[in-house]
This record gives structure tokens, sequence and C-alpha cells, in this order.
């Protein structure tokens, strides 16, 4: 597979999605490890529902596959969703699907790369995302990239039997000092 990188990170770099890594996402989001903590595992996801989800995707401005620098191996996917450019708001998704992959300090370097680019060229002003309250390794993560808790929606996600508070965190350009995309040609 060929990848592009738009945005180049220390150990990761952010390129283009590719409908033709179908099979790699299908995998992913078939698995309870990876899907109970987006909140999908009731979902059954075919290859032709995920290539018909690609391919209506594919050109969103900041939708992304994560890329593993040192091999070129996709490990997850990042993007940023619904933009309001009036606003000038967007909700963060993320993911590392490849479990070898997890616990690498990617998931941290991804979002700050698309923080970077969705304040310093794309000019928003908030990103927010929702996490559930026992995926406290992701709140980690969202805390030490600036993000803060801005409300909880009580017992609002439903997985394997129980219900969960879905807790929703963002963070203003105002709070995003730093510089992460490497290959930026102005400083």
């Amino acid at each position: 597979m060929e990848y592009f990188k738009k945005l180049l990170g220390e150990k990761i770099y952010l390129s283009p999605r590719n409908v033709d890594d179908v099979e790699k996402f299908t995998e992913w989001l078939n698995d309870f490890e990876t899907t109970d903590y987006l909140g999908r595992s009731g979902a059954l996801v075919t290859i032709e529902a995920e290539k018909e989800y690609l391919e209506k995707h594919i050109n969103e401005e900041a939708t992304f596959g994560i890329i593993e620098l040192k091999t070129d191996k996709l490990i997850g996917s990042i993007s940023l969703e619904k933009i309001n450019y009036i606003s000038r708001r967007a909700t963060l998704g993320v993911f590392i699907g490849d479990k070898e992959a997890r616990n690498k300090g990617y998931g941290t370097e991804a979002i700050r790369l698309i923080l970077d680019y969705g304040f310093n060229y794309l000019n928003l002003n908030n990103i927010k995302l929702d996490v559930m309250e026992f995926n406290k390794r992701a709140i980690a993560c969202y805390k030490k990239c600036g993000f803060k808790e801005y409300g909880r929606r009580r017992k609002a996600e439903f997985a394997n039997g129980k219900y969960y508070d879905r807790i929703s965190m963002d963070i203003l350009a105002e709070e995003f000092k730093d510089s992460y995309i490497k290959n930026k040609n102005i400083c």
C-alpha cells in the first residue's frame, strides 16, 4: 500500500485514508478489543459496508490513516469530523487498531499532529470528543494532549450488559501552543 506523509511526526505520520485498506479496517471494526472502546461492539461491519463508508468519506479534509514511520504500516485512524467552518469547531475521532501498536505513544502523537493541523491550518477554535468512562487509557491520553472535561452524560452508553457515562472533552485553539508537524514549510 502506498501512503503519503501529509503530517509527519517523530514515530508516525498521517496519510490520507485509503479505500484499499478496507480489509484492515473491517478486521479492526469487528474486534471487541477495538470496538468496546469506540462504543461500536454491537455493530456488524462488512467489507461492503466499510468500503462504502471509506469511499463516502475519502475526500474529507481531515481523515487520515495513522502510519508507523519505520515500517510504513497502517496502525489506526484519526479524523476531524463534523467540521463547522463558521463556528470553527470539529469532533475528533481516533483509534489504534493494530494491537501491537498500542501503548507506544502513537495515539498521543497522532492527536497532537491533528490538533496542530486543525488549529493552525484549518483555523478551528474548538475540537471536542466523547469517551466512555471506563476507557481510562484514552482519558489519560486526551488530558496529556490538553483536552478538558466539560460534561458527562450519565449512563448514556451500553456495552457488554452495562451502562456507562459518556464523558465529553474539548480543547481550544488558545490552549494549544506547541508545534508537532515536522514537515511544515513555514515555522
